[in-house]
């Protein structure tokens, strides 16, 4: 699922790599997504099946907001980002 979520990014728009070669915005959102899994303490696949419920729990005026608030916003930005790619299937 993770390398579906990376191919769905790049061609979005997305890079794997800045110009100096360092990770880039796809590797934060991967990061965020695993993140959010840890503190849910759920799978992957739970929070494919339950993203539609998570993703406003990360959001402005949700309980976790300052979670979702981390690096600029890329924890709810990766988490709707995963949203989308979940309800592209």
């Amino acid at each position: 699922m993770v390398e579906g979520f990376v191919t769905y990014l790049v061609g979005r728009g997305y890079r794997l790599t800045t110009r100096s070669g360092k990770n880039s915005t796809v590797y934060s959102y991967i990061k965020a997504i695993t993140d959010v899994c840890d503190w849910e303490g759920i799978s992957l696949e739970t929070l494919e099946d339950r993203i539609v419920e998570i993703v406003p729990r990360y959001d402005v005026g949700g309980p976790n907001e300052d979670l979702g608030s981390k690096s600029h916003r890329t924890v709810i930005n990766a988490l709707k980002r995963f949203k989308e790619f979940v309800q592209s299937r």
